[in-house]
């Protein structure tokens, strides 16, 4: 029997455990099938991967036009609201023929996903969320809604009981003081009335060579007999699964690892403010040879559900978080990074700022902890005039996400006298340069977050990419005062009486 920490004996049957071995058999034959709850980036996929491998799915989301977009052609549009644009790309296959096929279902009613054909589950919600001030921090409403309408299985009849996988980016708490207490309240036995635990995903939507099936999985359970059975199914999409000793440490081998390079990030920003006569891109370049260091180069700060928030996952979740003092400070130093780019400009004295991309990275529609956000607002916040593009938002959504105005690329281009390139969509890459140039007549400077527009003349109008030389202010950081002759005199005087007084 495996006890779990913080919560009642996780015990399963051997009967249990026997009875779900057949889910992968009825699984293959079509008996039975797989439920994702939300259809985003990671739940969408999921399905997918899942009918490829000729399993029947049903995906639970909110959005009824998502939801009809699936049930229509399989996928959802490039453009608009439900958009999940350059997903077919990532995914490297099409997903219509399986809708023809019955594999994959989308529905707005939860009631058709809590059934005994749907005895695996895939929990793929949102669980972040803008506080007041703006910074994103852990939000469970979505997940307990879920955990909620689970619940109703106490009350349906089932060859064996469901098994529910996680693939929420969570805090490693959450599970045990919020998800298991709500099951037991509810009247479900831990590893008997249902099985639980956590596959967090390492995808990189940009790059199709990293996608669900060849990326290493991490699974946990509450026991081992769920890591087990979670390998087993997760196993008929992934090539390699490994087993982690709980569902703890399965969550927080996520966060750590993008607490790495979340750190890692930062030192590039933090070498980029400290040798500012230096083209520190160009340094990190040449350091990512070493065959044990990755290449990282210096940008606005970093973004997404992922990196950002990681750290606050770490620190919140340890035992003695006074020991993490290295994390401690790059978080802070990664909050305030986008100020420092805002008082960049405001020494320059820019006047009119377009912003290209509120994504935080190329080519995706998600702007969660993007530094463009950010960025935008500080501008405001000090009255210089600000518009936005993105060609995967529509106006209505860059509105409401940024509270500015919003301009045509590249026409619009020609009404500002700075440009900010944030996220390198495909679009602003390949737009005509000529183009482009001709919008640019009144710009006097352009700040290249990702390199994308790096291979441009420009001319008179000043380029730099982020982390060149000099590509911001010198002064947007506290400064030491130089040292003078004098000062290392005094200074090597300070070290001669500390070794006469040790002689």
């Amino acid at each position: 029997m495996s006890i779990c920490r913080r919560r009642p004996p996780c015990y399963t049957p051997p009967y249990v455990f026997q009875t779900m071995h057949k889910i992968i058999r009825e699984l293959k034959h079509g008996e039975k099938g797989v439920a994702v709850w939300g259809l985003g980036y990671i739940g969408y996929s999921s399905m997918a991967y899942f009918a490829r491998a000729g399993i029947r799915c049903v995906g639970f989301d909110v959005l009824e036009e998502k939801v009809r977009q699936i049930n229509e052609n399989g996928k959802l549009q490039h453009k608009g609201e439900t958009a999940l644009p350059n997903l077919d790309f990532w995914i490297g296959f099409d997903v219509e023929p399986m809708l023809h096929d019955g594999l994959i279902k989308a529905t707005t009613n939860w009631k058709d996903l809590v059934s005994n054909e749907f005895p695996v589950h895939l929990v793929a919600v949102p669980t972040e969320k803008a506080d007041e001030s703006g910074q994103h921090r852990p939000y469970t409403k979505h997940l307990k809604d879920v955990f909620e309408n689970l619940a109703r299985y106490k009350n349906v009849k089932t060859d064996y009981p469901p098994l529910v996988i996680v693939e929420s980016t969570l805090p490693t708490y959450i599970l045990d003081e919020l998800i298991i207490p709500l099951l037991a309240k509810k009247g479900l036995k831990l590893g008997k009335d249902i099985l639980l635990g956590i596959a967090p995903r390492r995808d990189w939507f940009v790059d199709p060579d990293k996608t669900l099936k060849t990326l290493p999985r991490v699974v946990g359970g509450t026991n081992k007999e769920t890591t087990d059975v979670m390998a087993d199914v997760l196993g008929l999409i992934c090539d390699t699964v490994l087993k982690a000793d709980d569902h703890n440490h399965a969550s927080i081998v996520k966060s750590i690892e993008n607490a790495y390079r979340q750190m890692e990030i930062t030192l590039a920003n933090q070498l980029s403010v400290a040798y500012p006569d230096l083209n520190m891109k160009h340094i990190l370049k040449l350091v990512g040879t070493k065959w044990n260091i990755g290449t990282y180069h210096p940008s606005f700060g970093t973004g997404g559900y992922c990196i950002p928030l990681a750290p606050h996952y770490v620190l919140e979740g340890a035992k003695n978080p006074a020991a993490l003092t290295l994390l401690k400070h790059s978080v802070e130093f990664d909050d305030q990074h986008p100020e420092r780019v805002v008082r960049s400009l405001i020494e320059r004295g820019v006047k009119k700022v377009g912003i290209l991309g509120v994504a935080y990275t190329s080519d995706i529609k998600v702007h969660v902890l993007s530094p463009a956000v950010k960025i935008t607002k500080l501008l405001q916040e000090q009255g210089i005039q600000v518009k936005v593009n993105d060609p995967y938002y529509s106006e209505r959504e860059l509105r409401e996400i940024t509270g500015a105005e919003t301009f045509v690329f590249p026409e619009g281009l020609a009404e500002f006298d700075t440009v900010l390139l944030v996220s390198g969509h495909s679009k602003y890459r390949y737009t005509n340069h000529d183009l482009i140039k001709k919008n640019l007549k009144k710009c006097t400077l352009i700040l290249d977050n990702t390199g994308a527009w790096k291979h441009i003349d420009f001319g008179s109008t000043e380029y730099h990419e982020a982390g060149d030389r000099n590509w911001l202010k010198p002064d947007t950081e506290k400064k030491t005062p130089p040292r003078t002759a004098r000062s290392r005199s005094k200074k090597k005087s300070r070290i001669e009486k500390k070794i006469s007084r040790r002689k």
